[in-house]
């Protein structure tokens, strides 16, 4: 229970067996009043159903970890509206006591095109969810946590694509690599309020999101299925497999934790080997 009495906003968790979900499940395992938090509903082309965690979703989640005892509550909210993420931390502050740790996990990963069929739209929107949703949550709970004085943990969900470039990901990849000057940038100012900035960048992981990206990817790259994608994909990481959410969750508890206090301004790699920057 090394998190016992903090508090921790998940930003995009609202969906069964998703990063955020994963995430949020350790944090509260660990002892930690979780946040769960989404779009609750579509709010425009970007935002299909099939791609976020409703309501229902959220709720019936929250009510599921309940039975175990686990302390969670729910608040709905769209990263790209700032009073939206400021009504978010409000909630975090009066369910849980305070705010203490706040992971920008929110993202668009299924606005895949090439490059000569990316419209401003489509770059605006993955913009505007990855990087703007997450230095709206950095700046919003750093300003909290600054007043509590007793420092806190702001954790971007980066991902692999924060340090090499992919085909058919050019907004999400530019996305990635500036959480990372952000993370530095931001940790020198917060450092002396004891607050730490860090990225977690997993590669590929098979969650519902993950699962449409094997479905694309492996026709894009002429696979004949999407287990032939995988199994190639396997073969070039060293450690012969993809990643878990737990292996992206067990890496922001730790950030989370004492034993990582004084890590800041960096981008974690968790990527079974398969990324060395």
């Amino acid at each position: 229970m090394t998190l016992a009495g903090k508090t921790a906003v998940i930003t995009g968790s609202g969906r069964a067996g998703g990063l955020g979900a994963a995430i949020a499940w350790r944090l509260a395992h660990e002892g930690a009043h979780v946040v769960l938090s989404d779009l609750g509903h579509p709010r425009d082309a970007a935002t299909p159903a099939a791609m976020i965690g409703d309501r229902s979703g959220l709720e019936s989640l929250a009510a599921s970890w309940r039975a175990q005892g686990l302390s969670v509550s729910t608040c709905v909210c769209d990263v790209r509206d700032y009073a939206n993420v400021q009504a978010l931390a409000a909630h975090a502050v009066a369910h849980g006591g305070g705010l203490d740790i706040w992971v920008n996990n929110a993202g668009i990963g299924y606005i895949m095109k090439p490059l000569l069929e990316v419209s401003p739209e489509d770059w605006q929107a993955v913009i505007d969810v990855n990087l703007t949703g997450a230095f709206y949550g950095l700046r919003v709970a750093a300003e909290i946590m600054a007043a509590q004085g007793r420092g806190g943990r702001i954790i971007n969900i980066a991902s692999q694509a924060a340090k090499s470039g992919f085909p058919h990901a050019q907004a999400y990849t530019a996305s990635k690599h500036a959480l990372v000057g952000l993370v530095r940038s931001a940790a020198i100012e917060l450092g002396p309020l004891g607050i730490t900035v860090n990225n977690v960048c997993p590669n590929h992981v098979t969650t519902g999101l993950g699962a449409w990206q094997n479905t694309y990817f492996a026709k894009v790259t002429g696979h004949e299925t999407v287990d032939t994608y995988l199994q190639a994909m396997a073969a070039r990481i060293p450690l012969r497999r993809p990643g878990r959410v737990e292996d992206t969750a067990n890496a922001v508890a730790f950030l989370c934790s004492n034993e990582a206090s004084y890590i800041t301004a960096e981008s974690l790699n968790v990527s079974g080997g398969e990324e060395p920057h």
